[in-house]
């Protein structure tokens, strides 16, 4: 064959070739990732583990010395503890149990209890103020985990709890990061105790929450009254609803449901309220996967955010791991927010970027980059991850 008629038949050849290749690679690559029919997605456990170690063991590396129990380091032993029960690690145990003991098993430490304030505060006599109780979550696990042998890991927050629920105020909770972090304390004391008036409280502080922050058209949380509309609007006049806010509520409820019995009062109500925040939250979701910072107004502070979209990513996860929210209409939303948080988010190193810092609203032109991270965050992180686990181990 001469040259000049040769060249087109290898450039045909190779085309066919190439072509052929692709297909058979696309099979392949799509028999790989094939997982069963309640599943889209493209992950394993081992994968999951890797990834779950890898943010885990940097934070603790970078952070050897134990913190106050405020909310915000409080929060990321929420997720430490999750992460020890899925990976057997004793050393996240551990990490979290010196931090225990460093804060004497307590929150905000006065003894008086008639200074006892539930105001903001962050000084000892805040000891009913919800952020210094945060705390307990992480106590009661550590006293459940290892077999509840000691009464002394609960005893502050019981003291604490049970002083409170002998008063007649119901206003505990004025905003809504307080439900993530009470909310589940009083089930879990619920669990340990078997005392009906933890659910009963819980219920009656719920209801005041409810009456002050949730927006029944929305079907979201505004962060508190200080932001209802038409009172406060975003940048372009819409409701504000902050992303961070909205992922404690969300994951708190699913935290308190996991709690209930099947039978226990209120249930099905906890459960119809998370159902419908699933449902806006969904619609919200940015095609990238993440949340922006003011849920319904993206241009207002746009681009990624990673607290919010890790507590949402944990609050479908669990609905689908327990039976509560449909597969084949959230698992699309969690391949999308899963994929964000560990390709965008989640660093080489092991650092959780994009978290906003400690705040409570979506501030027009606040940086949230790559290196913004904090203890709250990689909280956050841990608790999708370690849900992301066990919804792997179902299938």
């Amino acid at each position: 064959m001469k040259i000049n008629k040769l060249v087109p038949f290898l450039s045909m050849c190779l085309t066919l070739t190439l072509f052929c290749s692709c297909g058979s690679s696309s099979k392949i690559a799509n028999k790989s990732h094939t997982k069963p029919a309640n599943s889209s997605i493209s992950e394993n456990k081992a994968n999951v583990l890797a990834i779950i170690n890898k943010v885990n063991k940097h934070w603790q590396n970078t952070h050897p010395v134990p913190d106050r129990a405020f909310w915000n380091p409080a929060a990321y032993h929420t997720g430490n503890i999750e992460a020890y029960k899925v990976t057997g690690n004793q050393d996240y145990l551990n990490y979290s149990k010196a931090w225990a003991e460093k804060n004497e098993y307590k929150g905000a430490k006065s003894d008086n209890k008639a200074e006892w304030k539930y105001n903001y505060g962050e000084t000892n006599d805040h000891v009913l103020f919800g952020d210094w109780q945060i705390a307990f979550q992480t106590y009661i696990d550590i006293y459940t985990v290892e077999g509840q042998k000691d009464p002394q890991k609960i005893k502050r927050a019981r003291e604490v709890m049970e002083y409170q629920m002998s008063t007649n105020a119901n206003d505990y909770w004025w905003w809504a990061d307080g439900l993530y972090m009470v909310m589940p304390v009083m089930t879990k004391l619920y669990k340990v105790t078997g005392n009906e008036l933890y659910l009963k409280k819980l219920h009656d502080y719920l209801n005041y929450a409810n009456s002050i922050m949730y927006d029944e058209e929305s079907q979201l949380y505004f962060r508190d009254a200080k932001y209802l509309f038409p009172k406060h609007k975003s940048a372009n006049g819409k409701k504000d609803f902050w992303a961070r806010g909205d992922g404690w509520v969300f994951a708190g409820l699913a935290k308190v449901i996991q709690d209930l019995p099947k039978d226990a009062i209120f249930r099905e109500e906890y459960i119809t309220r998370y159902k419908a925040m699933a449902k806006s939250l969904k619609e919200a979701q940015q095609p990238e996967g993440y949340w922006t910072r003011s849920i319904l107004d993206p241009e207002q502070a746009p681009g990624p955010e990673t607290s919010g979209t890790a507590f949402f990513t944990y609050g479908y996860l669990w609905g689908i791991n327990n039976g509560i929210l449909d597969k084949k209409i959230y698992l699309p939303v969690i391949e999308k927010s899963w994929d964000y948080l560990t390709k965008v988010a989640l660093q080489e190193d092991g650092t959780v970027g994009y978290v906003q810092p400690i705040g409570e609203r979506a501030i027009p032109g606040q940086v949230v980059d790559i290196n913004s991270t904090a203890d709250f965050g990689v909280g956050a992180f841990l608790l999708a991850a370690s849900e992301m686990y066990r919804f792997l181990e179902k299938i």
